[in-house]
């Protein structure tokens, strides 16, 4: 699970890169995810690893706290999340998650990038029995069984754990990540999280050559231009 989880983050990387818009994602992630499990990072683990993940990627603390403000009052914008799954260039696998107050505005986007990178929308589950949704915790360490240990104590489901070079990453479904990450803390204090993510993570990888290639970068690129979307995962493995 960790070679195709790493595979996808070097895939992302030069998206990650592109994206131009990432102050406003953040900000529409933060708001939603305080709005629904307070905006107190202490109580809210989600919240607080989404916080510490923005800063990491230099999003200003006045954006951060603008969320949180707009949170904390009355009404406010109405964002729903919204899944798509299709098949981008060379027939690798995409799930697209975004965050929308209009979600006929939304599908629309989104079908015209695909369509315009010559790929398809699936329907619902069509593409994402083939990924696994997880919880990944990366954290400097190498005791694999004081930290198998601490999660089982805690009864955490723990799909896989990982010691390389010095630092132990640790996978659980994406329903077990506040109990995940409290029970690391509670063993071994304030860490620093090197990866603190919820992820869909492919389980086979789909190699794009030739012609694909190009097209396939333009699919990530305009999905990664619209304002609603949030993040774009796929199981592509770009031919070197």
């Amino acid at each position: 699970m960790g070679r195709a989880f790493q595979n996808r983050k070097e895939s992302m990387a030069k998206t990650a890169a592109a994206k131009t818009k990432v102050y406003s994602k953040y900000g529409r992630e933060i708001y939603v995810c305080a709005k629904q499990g307070g905006t107190d990072p202490n109580g809210n683990l989600a919240l607080r690893g989404l916080m510490e993940r923005a800063k990491k990627d230099q999003v200003p603390s006045h954006v951060i706290e603008k969320a949180l403000d707009k949170a904390s009052g009355v009404g406010g914008e109405d964002y729903s999340p919204a899944r798509y799954e299709g098949f981008g260039p060379g027939n690798c696998l995409v799930i697209v998650d975004c965050l929308t107050d209009n979600p006929n505005r939304t599908f629309g986007d989104v079908r015209a990038c695909f369509n315009k990178a010559k790929s398809k929308l699936g329907t619902p589950g069509s593409v994402s029995h083939m990924f696994d949704h997880c919880a990944i915790l990366a954290f400097v360490g190498s005791d694999e069984e004081a930290t198998l240990e601490a999660l089982m104590e805690a009864d955490v489901d723990v799909t896989d754990i990982e010691n390389e070079e010095g630092r132990i990453t640790v996978f659980a479904p994406h329903t077990e990540y506040a109990k995940t990450k409290q029970a690391l803390i509670d063993a071994f204090g304030e860490i620093e999280f090197e990866v603190d993510e919820i992820q869909f993570v492919p389980q086979t990888t789909t190699p794009i050559e030739g012609d694909d290639i190009a097209m396939f970068e333009k699919l990530l690129d305009a999905l990664n231009d619209l304002d609603d979307v949030q993040n774009v995962y796929h199981n592509a493995e770009v031919a070197a």
